[in-house]
């Protein structure tokens, strides 16, 4: 049985942390989707609009969504430049650059991430090798081939990031994804992930995975094997 466990050294940074799973068995996530449910991209282009009431300031690194993880990314190394998701998604919508379609199930998770401003991810769980740990990674040198890049980028010394048995999985806590665990057409089941180190915002996080939830069994007729909310004292669950 494999798991995802929050190990000691993300709660000693982050103590107040809460992090959403929710795993996905029996996803279609074909091309396919978008002719029978075109509400998929209806429902990004909305939350595209809509992520725009997150950014009532300028500079974008002072509104509060985005301020609490530039906090947050200066407790771990990191390299310069490296951003919370959330923040690369709003920073997009403040360009007028508007995230576009993906496929099925990463545009359903990104709509969501864009009209409740909270990082979410989401990894094809058959490509996990054993379990899937958040973690410092004390040396570094963690093998990474992130998206759209050719060659190995590793982890560095002290870096937070998403890791199994093979390398890691999503780099600098949810700054990156990974070619070798990303959702593509062919995935059939799936780890989604919402992070949040702001305790104001739980009801916001149970939002997100009621959202996900929802879609992701109507939509992509997935069945839901596990969801909870982990925390210091619930740091692991099973996840296939």
């Amino acid at each position: 049985m494999k798991k995802f466990i929050c190990e000691n050294s993300f709660w000693e940074l982050f103590p107040d942390a809460e992090i959403g799973v929710l795993v996905l068995n029996g996803v279609d996530n074909t091309e396919a989707v978008y002719d029978v449910h075109e509400e998929i991209r209806d429902d990004l282009a909305a939350a595209n609009e809509e992520a725009v009431k997150w950014i009532p300031a300028m500079p974008l690194s002072k509104n509060p969504v985005v301020a609490v993880w530039r906090q947050a990314f200066q407790k771990f190394k990191k390299k310069k430049g490296n951003r919370a998701s959330i923040e690369a998604l709003l920073a997009r919508v403040d360009k007028g650059n508007y995230v576009g379609g993906i496929n099925p199930l990463v545009d359903i998770y990104n709509a969501a991430s864009l009209t409740y401003a909270l990082p979410v991810g989401g990894e094809n769980l058959d490509a996990f090798v054993g379990n899937l740990r958040l973690t410092i990674s004390e040396e570094g040198g963690d093998e990474f081939m992130a998206l759209g890049d050719e060659e190995n980028n590793p982890t560095l010394p002290g870096e937070l990031c998403y890791l199994d048995d093979q390398g890691a999985v999503c780099r600098c806590w949810n700054w990156r994804d990974g070619q070798r665990t990303m959702l593509t057409n062919d995935t059939v089941n799936a780890f989604l992930i919402v992070e949040s180190v702001d305790p104001s915002r739980h009801d916001d996080l149970v939002r997100i995975l009621d959202r996900l939830e929802k879609k992701s069994a109507e939509i992509l007729g997935a069945e839901i094997f596990a969801r909870d909310i982990l925390t210091k004292d619930n740091p692991e669950i099973a996840i296939g």
